[in-house]
């Protein structure tokens, strides 16, 4: 089994030092790194960290947008035997002061003026950090150093030191750290090895069928295990072709530009692409909009037909010669060959939406500590709505509540200076309880269906899982967000976030004038009309799943307002404390 350095060489032997490692646009023009010179900076980096006088197994943290500079400084650290960490771009100050407390970390490599102000502000509490470097800019301050200064400090080094602290690395060997987003309390930091990433990129990597030089695109964020592993790791290991979205509201622009061999998307990401095609559908000319009313029919219908290896409608062809080659070429996925979804669970009403359109998305299933991955889907064997089958290697079982148990060589090495946590998720026989909660259907094909510490339980005793009942909601037309409640109540409630671009087709259904969230949540007719539409959707769920009562807020859930994480996921116990008065309103006449 391979270490980092062994895989970025080998890359480099196999692509040719001239062949494209890194792209990243600069002035309105993409600019290139070869994986030659992809390979100095990095020794070169790795030289710089030595320079300072940083011992091996010591930490470096990271914080900034998807960039060179990040793969650069991530990898440098690796091959030097240092270990990063990266920080999400959202994090308070506090939050980035308690990460490189925790870690003890020797530099903070940051990308811009506002994530220096962070550190210059924490600099002073943090008295085993040697240095920081921005990555981009001019330094404004004397004791920060300039990118190209710290690359500078590695020209006083020999590349032989670099080679000397890789080669006394271990497949076993801390790698990189993971600092777990957290849902409740302080975040986690799972420590990957070397073992771990190595060879769940090249086993998952061969599943999907990556081949040397497929291009991707890297934006999400790179302190989350799921693009680490997607654009950096596999990168190196993989030989894949990076290409930097310049931002996230610039997505759609790169995605055209690359057109990418594989994508990798949150659901929320998922999300919006639906909602602007949808908006861009509804201004279509009539006849157009029944064209593709016609093809999408028939795209589902073949879609599910070719996931039970059945041939798909006859004019199946016809739909993708009109439609849906279109579309793929319209979003700059004419080449794409895997559509990805991971990271928290998609609702039914997205993946159907994509698969209409003959773009069907493969669901990863995994987490931190499995290394991203423990099931994985495929364009040649997906489900709607399952997470995949076991990555091969892996093994996976069912506890009596049905958790999912895991063990395998994605499984990491322990929490970082918390060994205590460490042991109540990881058992004697090498079994990690996931917390989740799921089943596995006849054909091995595996679905999550709750965390096991967000299961509802209501007064009568009945479990309720409420991440299945909230997929569901959003299948509702108009609903963009939903959190279910009822911990020891009788019924189930919700909290509704309507879609703010359907606004004006809801408030005319209803026979309101409302144009805003604030205005909606307060109109008496328009939460009348969702509830109804959600009674609808009731009918297919069992009695005690049912929600009886919804309340539509007057803003999105977002990172900035605390309810969801950097990586989008829900923090179910800060929306409960946030919306509380709501929640109770919702239940003031229970007892009638």
């Amino acid at each position: 089994m391979g270490l980092i350095l062994d895989a970025l060489e080998r890359t480099t032997h196999i692509r040719g030092p001239g062949a494209p490692a890194l792209r990243h646009k600069q002035d309105g023009r993409w600019h290139t790194i070869t994986w030659g010179e992809y390979r100095d900076r990095v020794h070169l980096a790795g030289r710089a960290l030595i320079a300072m006088g940083l011992a091996a197994g010591e930490h470096v943290v990271i914080i900034g947008f998807n960039c060179p500079e990040w793969f650069i400084a991530d990898v440098g650290a690796i091959v030097a035997g240092l270990i990063p960490s990266g920080i999400y771009t959202t994090s308070s100050t506090e939050q980035c002061r308690w990460i490189a407390d925790h870690c003890d970390a020797r530099v903070a490599f940051v990308e811009n003026e506002e994530q220096l102000a962070k550190f210059l502000e924490i600099r002073a509490s943090l008295p085993k950090l040697r240095a920081i470097v921005l990555m981009h800019g001019e330094t404004p301050a004397r004791d920060v150093l300039g990118w190209n200064q710290f690359l500078d400090m590695g020209r006083t080094v020999l590349d032989h030191d670099v080679e000397a602290r890789a080669a006394a690395q271990r497949p076993d060997d801390v790698c990189t750290m993971i600092y777990t987003s957290g849902t409740t309390g302080v975040p986690k930091a799972v420590m990957l090895t070397h073992r771990n990433l190595v060879w769940v990129v090249e086993t998952a990597g061969r599943l999907a069928g990556v081949r040397p030089g497929d291009e991707m695109i890297s934006y999400l964020p790179l302190s989350h295990v799921a693009e680490l592993c997607f654009s950096l790791i596999a990168n190196l290991v993989l030989g894949t072709t990076i290409s930097f979205a310049e931002s996230l509201d610039l997505l759609g622009d790169a995605m055209k530009e690359v057109r990418p061999h594989h994508f990798l998307a949150v659901p929320r990401v998922w999300e919006k692409i639906q909602a602007r095609m949808e908006a861009a559908g509804a201004a279509a000319p009539p006849v157009r909009r029944r064209i593709v009313a016609w093809a999408r029919g028939i795209g589902l219908r073949g879609g599910y037909a070719m996931q039970q290896g059945k041939r798909p409608p006859l004019l199946y062809p016809l739909a993708d010669l009109l439609v849906f080659r279109k579309v793929r070429q319209a979003l700059g996925l004419d080449r794409t060959r895997t559509l990805i979804s991971g990271a928290a669970p998609i609702a039914r009403n997205t993946l159907e939406f994509f698969l209409s359109l003959g773009l069907p998305i493969c669901e990863i299933y995994g987490m931190s500590e499995t290394t991203a991955v423990i099931t994985i889907s495929t364009p040649r064997h997906n489900r709607t709505g399952k997470a995949g089958r076991v990555l091969a290697g892996t093994e996976l079982r069912f506890a009596d509540d049905g958790e999912i148990l895991v063990r395998g060589p994605n499984v990491f090495k322990g929490y970082h200076k918390d060994d205590a946590l460490g042991s109540e998720v990881l058992d004697a026989n090498g079994w990690l309880h996931t917390g989740d909660i799921g089943t596995m259907d006849a054909d091995g094909f595996v679905e999550i269906t709750d965390r096991k510490k967000e299961l509802i339980i209501t007064a009568g005793g009945e479990n309720i899982a409420p991440s299945l009942i909230e997929a569901h909601l959003k299948s509702v037309h108009g609903v963009q967000q939903a959190v279910v409640v009822g911990d020891k109540r009788r019924f189930l409630a919700a909290l509704i976030v309507l879609d703010p671009a359907k606004l004006p087709t809801l408030a005319a259904a209803a026979g309101v004038a409302v144009t805003t969230l604030a205005e909606a949540a307060s109109s008496s007719a328009l939460v009348e009309y969702v509830q109804r539409q959600i009674d609808v959707a009731n009918r297919s769920l069992a009695r005690v799943q049912t929600v009886k009562r919804i309340a539509l807020l007057t803003e999105e859930f977002s990172i900035e307002g605390g309810e969801l994480t950097p990586s989008l996921k829900l923090k179910r116990r800060v929306v409960n404390e946030k919306y509380a008065t709501i929640i109770e309103r919702l239940y003031a006449t229970e007892a009638s």
